[in-house]
């Protein structure tokens, strides 16, 4: 059903993946096991998706230099939230793609907005956050 040859350029997020298998396969969804992610199948038919914020939760330290935080994009803006300092980095990706210019100083009020959905969002998805680690004696 997919035209061949044909692009998009709508955002997802690997969230979808799992409702959009279980519809192909006909299964029904099972709201115990995703809460985030919708079906891609109209998208891949050359339906449009109804705009929605994408959300990723990152609670932990990685083996390749990646710290704990979160983010939140909604159409060309996208928030970045670090969990060890509270930090929070704003950035346009349509006039910034790669990320360079932090814009959180000029635009308080959409840093505001952004955290607001990202902190509601956690609580949705009963996000579990980080703690301090008491053992932990530093370097």
């Amino acid at each position: 059903v997919i035209r061949p040859g044909s692009a998009c350029d709508t955002p997802v997020i690997t969230m979808d993946l799992y409702p959009t298998i279980l519809e192909l396969a006909a299964l029904p969804p099972d709201e115990n096991q995703h809460r985030d992610g919708v079906s891609l199948v109209q998208l891949l038919k050359g339906c449009e998706l109804k705009h929605r914020p994408l959300f990723w939760h990152y609670p932990h330290y990685g083996n390749q230099g990646g710290a704990p935080g979160g983010s939140v994009r909604d159409g060309d803006w996208k928030l970045i939230e670090w969990y060890e300092d509270g930090e929070r980095e704003l950035f346009n990706l349509r006039e910034d793609p790669g990320e360079t210019t932090n814009l959180a100083a000029k635009y308080p009020d959409r840093v505001n907005q952004l955290a607001s959905r990202l902190t509601a969002w956690r609580g949705d998805v009963r996000a579990v956050m980080p703690t301090p680690n008491p053992q932990f004696k530093g370097q």
